[in-house]
C-alpha cells in the first residue's frame, strides 16, 4: 500500500486518537492502536508523520502511523 505524508492536526491524548492532515489536503482519523512502535505518547500537534491510507466505518483512516 502507498505511504502518505502529513502532519498531526489534532490529538485527543486522553481518549487515544487524533487526526492527520495529509499533504494532499485530506484529513484522516487515527487511533493509538494504529501507531507503529507505540509512538502515540510521544506525538504532538504539527509533527510530521507517514501512514497508509485506509477507510474506516466513519471515513478516511490512517493505518501504520509512523513518526517521520
Amino acid at each position: 500500500m502507498a505511504t502518505v505524508n502529513g502532519i498531526v492536526k489534532r490529538l485527543v491524548s486522553n481518549k487515544g486518537f487524533g487526526f492527520v492532515a495529509a499533504d494532499d489536503g485530506r484529513e484522516y482519523f487515527f487511533h493509538q492502536a494504529s501507531c507503529v512502535d507505540g509512538n502515540f505518547d510521544s506525538m504532538h500537534e504539527g509533527q510530521r508523520l507517514t501512514f497508509e491510507p485506509g477507510e474506516g466505518p466513519k471515513g478516511p483512516r490512517a493505518e501504520n502511523v509512523r513518526l517521520a
